[in-house]
């Protein structure tokens, strides 16, 4: 195990080196990880960048579109041939048929490449010639992401953890009642493990439709292949005795597999070769479900920067060490379910939920920010009297019926301290923003732009403007 371990490292590194030679003296590659919580939009985002960078009328704050240089974009094969495609024409048409509707959502890691032949700027721009950057943007669920947290802590560390935390949730109540007439240290019984097993992974199925972020272990929720396997068939249990052969031993051996076969794979084939990192977000949504769902949130954010690498790729780094995760964005989505007159506020709540782990990717040598946005624009602005003041609202069709909705969800308030605090029990989006559930709206595009969105630009700018 130990001579294979250090020669899985030895070609790794070969692998790096190359790498790192190939980009530095010939075409430069960005690699972009795209992930997200519940719902945050990954596909949409996605489709929509690359639509956006194939006809970049709507990109004025991506400065190499809006200075003219890049002359051309277009879809070529991904390097890695194990990796199935992003499914990026058959997304598109989704949002372009009529009448239109959102795409599949993410269940599996994918990827794309976007290549883009750029003009050098500045004193280079009449000595060399055009260059080619590539982007290759990696989609994978938001949910394998909670699973890098699951590195560092042992199975005893993880039950007691997620014990804690579930103590007072509705949802795992019936999980609860089922380990609360558990004795670990009994002799293992199948049928018991796959039992505890299969509620713990229920309540997690319940937890994030009730607006909880922290859903880990992440293949509970989409176990693909590994459905019914061994791996998956484990539970935290309270700390006890531990004898040989017992269910809390198994369950321990268990949770050391899922570590080591699924969660370190997908760390060192995929995640640690990322670069570019955003993070998509509802935090709308667990701002309508109140403080408790918030606080979560934050606490998620923080975990999940915490298994991030941040730091600067120098060509020595990369090197020596690998690559760096060089910049990170946090983007809160559906910024387009709000009047803009209420995004500042979004976008400092959104600072304000991930201020800590942006702090600590700064301190790393990493930048790292937090934006509003969205990806695709489904709804339009109005303004409408109501006693005595003008309320800034939103209007789409809805997903549901499919008629014209208006809606007003309330006031974010100007400091976001009134929202982060958990003792102040306050939700603040009104109980209309639940149905607004909002369809794509029909889009028709004139030659040259894509499709309409609010701030991509400026996402695209920070993530991988300086490469261009």
């Amino acid at each position: 195990m130990v001579i294979s371990a250090i020669a899985d490292n030895i070609l790794r590194g070969v692998e790096t080196v190359q790498d790192t030679v190939s980009e530095t003296l010939f075409e430069p590659v960005v690699r972009l990880g795209v992930t997200g919580l519940a719902r945050s939009g990954k596909t949409v985002f996605i489709t929509s960048l690359v639509a956006n960078l194939l006809d970049r009328g709507r990109m004025p704050h991506l400065l190499a579109a809006s200075e003219g240089r890049i002359e051309a974009a277009f879809l070529q094969p991904q390097p890695d041939d194990t990796i199935p495609r992003f499914d990026y024409e058959s997304h598109l048409g989704a949002l372009t048929a009529d009448p239109a509707h959102w795409p599949e959502s993410t269940r599996h890691i994918s990827e794309l490449r976007v290549s883009l032949r750029v003009r050098p700027k500045g004193l280079l721009a009449g000595i060399k010639g055009p260059r080619t950057v590539h982007l290759d943007i990696v989609d994978y669920p938001g949910e394998w992401l909670l699973d890098l947290t699951l590195m560092d802590k042992s199975y005893a560390e993880w039950s007691a953890a997620t014990l804690k935390a579930i103590e007072n949730r509705e949802e795992a109540a019936a999980f609860r009642a089922k380990v609360a007439l558990v004795d670990g240290a009994t002799k293992l019984d199948e049928p018991l493990a796959q039992d505890l097993a299969a509620t713990f992974a229920a309540y997690l199925q319940d937890a994030r439709r009730a607006g909880y972020s922290d859903c880990a272990p992440g293949r509970f929720l989409l176990p693909g292949d590994l459905a019914g396997s061994p791996v998956l068939t484990f539970a935290p249990l309270p700390a006890g005795d531990t004898p040989r052969g017992s269910l809390r031993r198994e369950m321990d051996r268990r949770y050391e597999a899922y570590k080591s076969q699924v969660v370190k794979p997908f760390f060192r084939d995929h995640f640690a070769r990322i670069d570019r990192q955003v993070v998509l977000v509802d935090a709308l949504g667990s701002i309508h479900n109140g403080p408790a769902a918030l606080e979560d949130l934050r606490g998620a954010l923080t975990e999940i920067l915490q298994a991030f690498r941040p730091g600067r790729n120098a060509f020595l780094t990369r090197l020596l060490m690998g690559r760096r995760v060089e910049k990170i964005l946090f983007a809160a989505t559906k910024a387009d379910h709000l009047h803009h007159g209420q995004h500042a506020q979004l976008t400092a709540i959104m600072q304000a939920l991930v201020r800590d782990a942006t702090d600590r990717a700064r301190f790393a040598g990493a930048d790292a920010q937090a934006l509003a946005i969205a990806s695709l624009r489904a709804t339009t602005e109005t303004d409408m009297p109501h006693e005595g003041e003008t309320l800034g609202m939103v209007q789409g069709r809805l997903l549901d019926t499919g008629k014209q909705a208006a809606f007003f969800p309330g006031h974010l308030p100007s400091d976001p301290s009134h929202l982060l605090n958990p003792q102040r029990g306050q939700n603040w989006l009104a109980g209309d923003y639940q149905v607004m559930r909002f369809a794509p709206a029909t889009l028709t595009l004139r030659p040259g732009d894509g499709p309409p969105h609010i701030r991509l630009d400026r996402a695209a700018q920070f993530l991988f403007g300086d490469k261009l």
